[in-house]
């Protein structure tokens, strides 16, 4: 079987930001239920989370935004306001919305199990956080989460595939 690759994918490494695997990207077009409310992107619950538990009506602007980019700008420019633990929590609750968009979305699981073993990578140059940044050796921790969703999706097929 042949891997198809695309944009700077290769045999090892899947990237997603733009190409192929956007579906993967905080910023793709997938409804998604994260804490009793329904975002219009992943991107717009994971800024949501950082004002919920505070003061203002930051976290309600997040919530009304007409797009993912304009939910990250508004968070961007309230930074001093948000949650005080954010920088202990944030991995987890990005972890709990990444579960939620593959589980609430059958294309995005089909298209995160079609990775198959290779690392994900997200191609952002911003971000060194989230994923490898302006000079490729950053964290990657969206690339990370998303192995662990692809390796929780696929557990419940390796035990069935286990039972006598």
């Amino acid at each position: 079987m042949t891997t198809e690759l695309h944009g700077l994918d290769t045999e090892q490494e899947v990237f997603f930001y733009e190409q192929d695997f956007y579906v993967l990207s905080n910023f793709s077009a997938f409804e998604l239920l994260h804490s009793g409310r329904r975002f219009s992107t992943s991107e717009a619950a994971y800024h949501f989370e950082k004002f919920v538990h505070t003061a203002g009506d930051v976290a309600l602007d997040i919530y009304l935004a007409p797009s993912a980019h304009e939910a990250f700008k508004i968070a961007e420019v309230n930074k001093d306001k948000r949650r005080r633990d954010w920088d202990a929590v944030k991995v987890g609750i990005m972890r709990d919305i990444l579960r939620a968009k593959a589980n609430q979305h059958e294309y995005v699981r089909r298209k995160l199990l079609a990775t198959g073993d290779r690392t994900l990578i997200e191609n952002s140059w911003r971000d060194d956080f989230w994923g490898w940044g302006p000079k490729r050796d950053g964290q990657n921790m969206l690339g990370k989460l998303w192995m662990e969703v692809r390796t929780e999706l696929r557990a419940p097929r390796i035990a069935k595939g286990r039972r006598p």
